[in-house]
């Protein structure tokens, strides 16, 4: 079983003076040591009060909660990470539920659900129904329920971590996420956490309309390799669908007195129709090749795991190359008595 020195708490932070001293101490206090606090360039002396509680401190080369993960993740060597907020919304206290599913093996990747202990004024109505809509989309998208793929609390093998091909920059690092577990077949659980709100002094980054544009964007641009039926079908269906009502609008004024003829529009729906209905056929045959791709991806990993348990220990007496002890020791024999057996074996 692993145990809290194996883990390394990793907080991006911008401008969290007024919170970060606070959220380090409690961790320091229940035993967590390795403590990793990559900045982006706070102009509030948050990178300072990081270093006065104990924390190790990077400042991130470039810009976005995305990159600075991205950033942090490469210089982290500990086997577990339990990434979290620098503005006390999250506690302490969940952390040991958070890490279980990750010391037991039944995941590799663990969500904190927010939802499920939600502090009244922790979230605004604007953000709690942004969110909503967000993780319906994902599952209707990505076909599965995470509950809270936007919290910002979670649990993760270094070792999964590196399966996950992450390219955001922003606050769409957690989304990315999210659909990349789903996307390589990474075990993940979801935990109910405690959240709360922030402090009064504290200023939030999070700009709901664009941050959450941006979100519902990298959600469906990630669907183009993990449900690219989704992708390619519903521009598909919708060119499909202004096809017809443009198809429709012109035979109605074809057959109802007066009769009108709009032969740009007929063209203008039937290359609708024709678009919509190649997307549609394309998003399928894509879907194919991705469920293919996975099967044989997921058999190749069950061979290499097989090949890995079959593998001879080498740690025995005998040589590591192989050969015989008897011969190996042999090697260093005098040749003259080498030549003398040699020649009482023809004789």
């Amino acid at each position: 079983m692993a145990d809290r020195s194996e883990v390394c708490v990793l907080v991006p932070t911008l401008n969290e003076a007024e919170t970060i001293g606070t959220v380090l101490d409690s961790f320091s206090e229940h035993g967590f040591e390795n403590i990793l606090v990559i900045d982006g360039d706070s102009t509030d002396g948050t990178r300072e009060i990081a270093r006065d509680h104990g924390a190790r401190v990077i400042v991130q080369s470039g810009t976005g909660k995305g990159q600075a993960v991205r950033e942090a993740l490469r210089q982290i060597e500990a086997p577990y990470v339990l990434m979290l907020d620098g503005d006390a919304t999250y506690r302490v206290e969940d952390a040991e539920a958070m890490l279980e599913p990750l010391f037991s093996g039944r995941a590799e990747h663990v969500i904190g659900d927010r939802f499920a202990d939600m502090e009244a004024g922790a979230m605004s109505r604007l953000n709690r129904t942004g969110n909503g809509i967000i993780n319906r989309a994902f599952r209707w998208i990505h076909g599965r329920n995470l509950e809270d793929i936007l919290s910002g609390y979670r649990a993760f093998t270094r070792e999964s971590a590196e399966r996950l091909s992450l390219t955001e920059s922003g606050f769409g690092i957690e989304t990315e996420m999210a659909v990349e577990c789903v996307k390589h077949g990474v075990r993940t659980e979801v935990v109910p956490i405690r959240y709360e709100a922030r402090p009064d002094e504290s200023e939030t980054n999070l700009h709901p309309f664009r941050d959450g544009a941006t979100i519902i964007l990298t959600l469906y641009q990630m669907a183009k390799t993990n449900n690219p039926l989704f992708y390619f079908g519903s521009v598909g269906a919708l060119s499909s669908l202004v096809g017809f009502v443009l198809g429709g609008y012109v035979a109605y004024d074809w057959f109802v007195p007066p009769r009108t003829s709009h032969e740009v529009i007929a063209i203008v729906s039937v290359f609708s129709i024709l678009v919509g209905v190649q997307l549609l056929i394309f998003g399928v045959l894509s879907d194919m090749i991705v469920a293919l791709n996975r099967e044989q991806t997921r058999r190749l990993e069950e061979l290499a795991e097989q090949l890995g348990g079959d593998r001879p220990d080498r740690t025995g007496d005998g040589p590591a190359d192989g050969t015989p002890a008897d011969t190996a020791a042999g090697a260093d024999a005098d040749p003259e008595t080498d030549e003398l057996a040699s020649a009482g074996e023809r004789n």
